[in-house]
């Protein structure tokens, strides 16, 4: 008796059986992963350039974190700037009312009171600090931005001394306003005066840089969004298309069943007639 073997029509529906099964293995995957490249060996072109971008991506959001730090720090000298701005205008009136007092006792105490307002405008310079950083504490302070990944675009703020001692705000002391010249005043009210135009100055300056951080900042995001879109569309997997995909090779698996059912059916017919 001969060896039984498969008909080519069985053989055929067979072949055809196995290669839907692989392809709806591949449709399940990309189903249940969302992915179409999930590896190397899918696509070795679209997987690392989709992994370059996604690293870049990465690295543009760790500078994005850097920027919103910065902006934290430039945020704490504006509000340095404007505290101790009040407080020149406080000091500022302290000694105009020295100048039009005409009690000695009176005026010693305006000047002590001056003083006292000098000491919290150095506190408030010292306290204008964020995450270590200080902008207002002198100019040994710096604030170094990078915006790129590669980290080759940088912006650096130099900070400035904002107290009132000689090399910051040379605000002058009150002395001898208790006496019948009323001291120093005329001095001081002119100090406190350039002091003021002094951080105009310099809150403009931290106006631009924060203008130019939050562009680059704004910028970061749509890059960093532009990159995982890019990445996305060299990976992802069209979920309507997979799905329409499914559902026909289901029926495609559903008709070659049957198909190799009644080719075995045949073949079964043709041996009862031995």
């Amino acid at each position: 008796m001969g060896d039984v073997s498969l008909t080519a029509g069985m053989r055929a529906n067979l072949f055809q059986l196995q290669s839907t099964s692989k392809a709806m293995e591949t449709a399940q995957s990309r189903l249940a992963t969302g992915l179409k490249v999930q590896s190397a060996l899918d696509d070795p072109v679209a997987f690392f350039k989709a992994a370059e971008h996604n690293q870049r991506a990465g690295d543009l959001a760790g500078r994005k974190d850097e920027m919103s730090e910065a902006i934290g720090t430039v945020n704490a000298a504006n509000n340095g700037i404007e505290a101790i701005t009040n407080l020149i205008d406080a000091a500022k009136s302290l000694a105009q009312s020295a100048q039009s007092e005409s009690n000695t006792s009176d005026r010693a105490t305006l000047e002590t009171q001056f003083n006292s307002m000098l000491t919290q405008i150095n506190n408030l310079s010292n306290d204008s600090g964020y995450k270590g950083v200080n902008l207002l504490n002198g100019t040994g302070d710096t604030l170094v931005v990078t915006f790129d990944a590669d980290g080759n675009n940088k912006l650096t703020l130099q900070g400035f001394d904002s107290e009132v001692g000689t090399g910051g705000l040379s605000i002058t002391s009150a002395a001898n306003w208790s006496d019948s010249t009323v001291g120093n005043v005329s001095t001081v009210i002119s100090n406190l005066d350039t002091a003021k135009n002094t951080l105009r100055t310099e809150a403009q300056k931290l106006s631009n840089n924060m203008s130019i951080i939050t562009a680059r900042q704004d910028f970061t995001d749509k890059m960093i969004n532009t990159l995982e879109d890019g990445a996305a569309a060299l990976t992802n997997a069209d979920m309507n298309e997979e799905g329409a995909n499914m559902l026909m090779l289901q029926t495609r698996q559903s008709l070659g069943t049957t198909s190799l059912s009644l080719a075995s059916q045949a073949a079964q017919s043709v041996l009862r007639l031995f």
